[in-house]
């Protein structure tokens, strides 16, 4: 497993707390060759870290969107690279 990938955070905004959100982001992650985890916000927002090879990155992240579209009012998203930081993909309490 290479230690230099890349690396997506999202903050999604919405109806995203309390309806499941990060469960259903734990399941679609095992779909996907990524690492890193998805964790509720006290400000409301749902804060997605992932990481991986771009093109699983991004396809996650798009699915995601895909599956969530009704609960998701926006997205801000911030792309890096560097060292991976995470061994799996988890919840975060």
């Amino acid at each position: 497993m290479s230690t230099h990938v890349s690396h997506r955070d999202v903050w999604y905004t919405g109806h995203v707390q309390g309806v499941g959100f990060r469960a259903q982001v734990l399941a679609l992650a095992r779909g996907f060759d990524v690492t890193g985890y998805v964790q509720n916000l006290p400000d409301g927002r749902v804060y997605l870290h992932t990481e991986g090879k771009g093109a699983e990155v991004e396809g996650f992240t798009d699915e995601i969107v895909k599956s969530l579209d009704g609960h998701i009012k926006s997205e801000e998203i911030k792309d890096f690279s560097g060292l991976r930081t995470c061994k799996d993909f988890s919840i975060k309490r």
